[in-house]
């Protein structure tokens, strides 16, 4: 009896251990040394029926995504769905772009084409970055504009403190979110969508060949548990987004910086075990989004189906009528990339189905388009360091975009404003650009002040 009562302390003192273990990894311990040990943490759980929060920390820091960016992109791929302009059946082609996407991925290539019902169990199972690209790509015909719309849609459900840049949410220094808006976003999907939110709950995926398992391990091994992402890049730690239902309770909660995907999980049964007896087993009393009927977010056709260069990094009709907030009016405008490319893949990323874009041609001289009096516009420079903010359908909107945005930052008057045709699809587009610039870092800081001011802007060589 005596060696089953110390078997039964020994075991009891190592589950204390593995509890402190954890609970240290993630930096749960008050104390000044808390932010050091884990600066990358944050977590909350909320009571979704009632909206009441049970447990928080550091729930509006801001943090980095990682994959659980994904979430937002199925999010708006309901949308699509739901207005009837994809089905779950509707071939989506596979872009030079989607291909060159970094693992996770399908391998998806060139030439290719994947339906909506794959690619959503890609995202769901595999959390593959080239189907997201390829969903990206589809609905919005580049991934950046894209991005765009998820920023609209996040501010719509109330995600005040988020903005993305890309699909996938591969690394991206202005991607950004706070584990309160992860919440909110996990409860708005379900909210919306219950029926196609049930995909999450998906624990294995075939697809040429290979069977890929859910990176969500609390599939079907937490009791309740029904989704719904997990997420990972070096710069955010393990990430992971948990509904669980269970007696009539419901808990959405989410968990940021994990050192190890293991701690992660172990630190979310800790807080499903501790605060899922506390929440609400009466009626649901919180809704977390006014269910007000979905706007296109542009009046034109759908972008998908125009010609690439009405994809272009143009002035186009704004993406919805409503007025948006003055930090989504600006995210609206513009296009950080997470990886280097020349400036006019930005606009022109064409599915597989269309025509390779050609060759642009040879710098072209200086432009002969009406320019305001003290405004010189000048050649293409030899060398250094230029901003492009727009390719346009004319020369005299190019132009005219310089003028604009000299007026916005008058610094820019110290720049050369000119324009270069570029052949985008079989479409000229005319490149509004300033060159003069020294260095890269001059030209991202110019960069930097325009996209306050709602422009987009990239820094690039003249060549390029």
């Amino acid at each position: 009896m005596g060696g089953v009562v110390l078997r039964r302390v020994s075991l009891a003192r190592v589950g204390l251990a593995l509890s402190v273990c954890v609970a240290v990894g993630f930096g749960l311990f008050a104390g000044p040394k808390t932010a050091e040990a884990n600066p990358r943490y944050a977590a909350l759980v909320v009571d979704a029926r009632t909206g009441n929060v049970l447990f928080s920390r550091h729930a509006d820091a801001p943090r980095f995504p990682a994959s659980l960016t994904k979430v937002m992109t199925l999010y708006v791929l309901f949308e699509e769905l739901e207005a009837g302009r994809l089905s779950l059946d509707t071939r989506m082609a596979v872009s030079a772009h989607a291909q060159s996407q970094p693992p996770s991925e399908l391998g998806l290539r060139q030439g290719q084409s994947i339906t909506v019902r794959d690619a959503m169990l890609a995202l769901v199972t595999k959390s593959a970055n080239d189907a997201a690209a390829v969903i990206g790509e589809q609905i919005s015909g580049t991934e950046w504009q894209f991005a765009q719309r998820m920023t609209q849609t996040a501010r719509r459900i109330g995600m005040s403190s988020t903005t993305f840049r890309n699909a996938s949410g591969l690394p991206n220094r202005e991607q950004r979110t706070t584990a309160r808006d992860m919440v909110l976003m996990g409860r708005a999907i379900q909210e919306r969508f219950p029926r196609r939110y049930e995909i999450f709950s998906t624990q294995s995926f075939r697809y040429g060949g290979q069977t890929y398992r859910n990176h969500n391990r609390l599939l079907g091994s937490v009791r309740g548990v029904d989704g719904i992402k997990t997420g990972y890049i070096r710069a955010s730690g393990f990430n992971l987004i948990t509904s669980v239902r269970d007696g009539g309770r419901h808990l959405v909660a989410v968990v940021m910086g994990g050192r190890t995907g293991a701690s992660r999980n172990a630190h979310m049964r800790d807080l499903i075990a501790q605060h899922l007896p506390r929440a609400s087993s009466g009626p649901r009393t919180s809704f977390v989004m006014a269910r007000a009927p979905y706007s296109a977010p542009s009046p034109v056709p759908h972008p998908a189906r125009l010609p690439m260069a009405a994809n272009a990094l143009v002035a186009t009709a704004p993406r919805s009528q409503q007025t948006l907030p003055a930090p989504l009016a600006a995210a609206e405008n513009v296009a950080v990339l997470s990886s280097p490319m020349t400036a006019d893949m930005m606009g022109t990323y064409a599915p597989a189905t269309l025509a390779a874009p050609t060759p642009p041609p040879a710098p072209a001289p200086a432009t002969t388009a009406s320019a305001p009096a003290g405004m010189q516009l000048g050649g293409v420079p030899n060398g250094g360091w230029t901003i492009q903010i727009g390719a346009l359908p004319s020369e005299q909107a190019a132009v005219d975009m310089l003028v604009r945005a000299r007026s916005s930052h008058g610094a820019l008057t110290q720049r050369t404003p000119y324009t270069q045709t570029v052949q985008a699809n079989g479409t000229t587009l005319w490149r509004a650009r300033f060159g003069g610039f020294t260095d890269r870092g001059m030209a991202q800081a110019a960069c930097s002040a325009l996209e306050a001011q709602s422009f987009a802007c990239l820094a690039v060589r003249p060549d390029r």
